[in-house]
């Protein structure tokens, strides 16, 4: 099956920008959308709910203005995360706006919702719906979602515990749609990998947060930048669903992060959780390629070093 066009239109690598929460914003986005890859930004980084209105008005008359001026190099799309879980009390209102702007991709998380796919289907727009496992993915399509997000061990934030070989294969045995791989996805070569193994695009987030375009403190970048694999820590004590962090970041708020409680799952609030509570503030979301990032740059030249890797990767295959 081919990609929908949505998913490849302008782009310079297979890549989707995945929504950074607190740390995406349309700065963010637009940088990562001008420089090749989709750009992706959650719903609920936008506060007040009225600033949605505002950030996907910029967003959508920037990527114009920008094609006018650059028709050779045009803007990827972007995309809007929705979180779908019963404690998003703003989802219907925030829904409404991608409606309204016509939101070429919606990614939905924590549940899955006909009702969210008929919206921005209504508009021609796709949604792409994170998984962690084949029995979310089968509920996900038969609900209505276009594509998949595969979201492997290793990825950063809310994760999954399934190597990326297993849980691609497991898919692609029922399904030849849209495919897409988060986990551990920092160089060039992992994303041709993540096509070799039977993805059609990569989703690549915590290189993103040490670009200076980002939305993260500088102790929170240099914290990416400095670490390495073993500094993260798998946990579901801060927001109820199981992510991973960096370690020193817990270690910073007093917590021993190798003796972390185990959280009620039903009492998760993702708005209260977003909205201030440790997790994403203090407690900061990382994958375990960190150690392929050894600096704070602009998001330019991060997709130019995986353009380039990329290109490699395929030389050295002769693909």
């Amino acid at each position: 099956m081919s990609l929908p066009k949505i998913l490849t239109k302008n782009l310079r690598l297979p890549v989707l920008a995945s929504p950074l929460f607190i740390i995406s914003h349309p700065a963010l986005t637009l940088a990562q959308c001008k420089a090749g890859v989709i750009g992706a930004f959650p719903a609920l980084n936008a506060r007040p709910e009225s600033q949605l209105d505002e950030w996907l008005a910029m967003i959508t008359e920037d990527i114009a203005a920008h094609n006018a001026a650059n028709p050779d190099r045009p803007a990827a799309p972007f995309a809007v995360n929705q979180i779908v879980h019963m404690s998003n009390k703003r989802l219907e209102h925030d829904l409404r706006l991608c409606v309204k702007y016509k939101v070429p991709i919606v990614i939905s998380s924590l549940g899955a919702v006909p009702e969210v796919n008929a919206a921005v289907h209504s508009y021609g727009g796709i949604v792409l719906h994170d998984v962690i496992n084949n029995r979310h993915a089968n509920s996900a399509i038969r609900k209505g979602a276009d594509g998949l997000i595969a979201v492997a061990a290793g990825a950063g934030g809310h994760a999954g515990t399934l190597s990326p070989f297993a849980l691609v294969q497991e898919i692609r045995e029922w399904f030849d749609g849209p495919l897409l791989l988060a986990g551990a996805i920092a160089t060039g070569g992992a994303i041709l990998a993540a096509q070799a193994m039977g993805a059609d695009m990569a989703y690549i987030g915590t290189p993103f947060i040490a670009t200076e375009e980002a939305r993260a403190t500088e102790a929170y970048k240099q914290a990416i930048v400095a670490g390495a694999a073993n500094d993260i820590v798998y946990s579901n004590y801060f927001t109820g669903v199981h992510g991973n962090y960096l370690k020193p970041s817990i270690h910073a708020v007093g917590l021993d992060p190798d003796n972390l409680p185990v959280a009620d799952p039903s009492k998760m609030d993702f708005e209260q959780a977003v909205g201030g509570a440790k997790a994403w503030k203090d407690i900061w979301g990382s994958g375990q390629g960190i150690s392929a990032i050894k600096a704070v740059e602009p998001v330019a030249k991060l997709v130019d070093r995986l353009e380039s890797e990329y290109r490699a990767a395929r030389a050295r295959l002769a693909l």
